[in-house]
């Protein structure tokens, strides 16, 4: 009778959706073993629990749940499961983003419950309104981190994480605007960042003194990006210029533009790899197959004959 329920689901193209209990199937029930018809069905219906009957196998149970509304609806959810994969492209065809999160998930705002057991599943959640809302359940880690994109507080950390700026984008970001990146003998290497959070997303600090007290600009992710910001307040400016005014008359300045080095007066040009110095004057260096060759002179004295002055002859 099992594979008569099974056949006439297949014929009915119906899904017997299995489940984690002691009958196999979702919405079946074994309430009375030992007797000729120990499988229950029943469904979820309108806030309340709705007895379908009572069946000889769990399968004929599970095909009486199948033909209701709800046994349906329940199959068509699971079948819309999507893979991880699918998931990652389904964000990017609606251009979303699936934000990573140091989390047992690995996304934000994704949960993973029941660690460890045959079935784990995934929460979506999210804050809103000041409160914690649940989104739903799902068999992966990607489709949950799709439905929270796909809410505003989703798009909104998307927006906010893409606007920050890497190393090389706060430089070219500089050289747009014509400002420099202050540099500083500090931990960060830029005047007014400070590392203040470590092995966090934005651990750098930007900072500058205003009216005899210190102004906090904001967290970022680069201390490139934290020196930008720094290099665009009047304060940073004015640092800028100072730092230049002191280059050009040769002081050694606390700063140098953007890309720049520092040259203080007296130093030595970098010299070409493997040259050594000799006396006063730079030696470029040789092939690696070159040798030296040492030149010996001799100074001989050769006798005169006829009584003048010897003279000397080298070799």
């Amino acid at each position: 009778m099992a594979t008569e329920a099974r056949q006439q689901a297949q014929v009915e193209k119906l899904t017997l959706l299995v489940a984690e209990n002691k009958s196999g199937y979702f919405g079946v029930h074994l309430t009375k073993p030992g007797l000729s018809k120990p499988y229950q069905a029943k469904v979820w219906r309108v806030d309340k629990n709705v007895y379908l009957g009572t069946f000889a196998t769990a399968e004929q149970a599970a095909l009486c749940v199948a033909r209701t509304p709800e046994g349906q609806a329940a199959a068509a959810e699971r079948a819309a499961v999507l893979t991880s994969e699918e998931a990652r492209q389904q964000a990017q065809a609606e251009k979303l983003t699936l934000l990573v999160a140091d989390n047992k998930a690995g996304y934000f705002g994704v949960t993973l419950n029941k660690p460890g057991k045959a079935k784990p599943y995934y929460q979506a959640r999210v804050w809103r309104g000041g409160k914690d809302v649940s989104l739903g359940h799902f068999a992966t880690a990607e489709e949950a981190a799709l439905c929270v994109a796909r809410t505003p507080e989703g798009r909104a950390v998307a927006a906010k994480r893409a606007a920050v700026l890497t190393s090389e984008e706060a430089w070219q970001q500089a050289q747009a605007e014509k400002l420099t990146l202050l540099l500083a003998e500090n931990k960060t290497g830029y005047f007014g960042v400070r590392l203040s959070r470590p092995g966090q997303p934005k651990p750098y600090q930007a900072q500058v003194r205003r009216g005899g007290r210190m102004v906090y600009l904001g967290m970022f992710a680069t201390a490139e990006e934290a020196a930008l910001c720094v290099a665009r307040t009047p304060e940073g400016r004015a640092a800028a210029a100072r730092a230049a005014a002191a280059e050009v008359q040769g002081v050694h300045p606390a700063a140098a533009p953007s890309g720049a080095s520092l040259k203080e007066e007296g130093t030595v040009p970098p010299m070409p790899p493997g040259a050594f110095v000799k006396g006063e004057a730079v030696v470029p260096p040789m092939p690696p197959d070159a040798f030296v060759k040492l030149e010996v002179v001799v100074k001989e004295e050769e006798a005169s004959t006829d009584g003048r002055p010897k003279r000397r002859r080298t070799k």
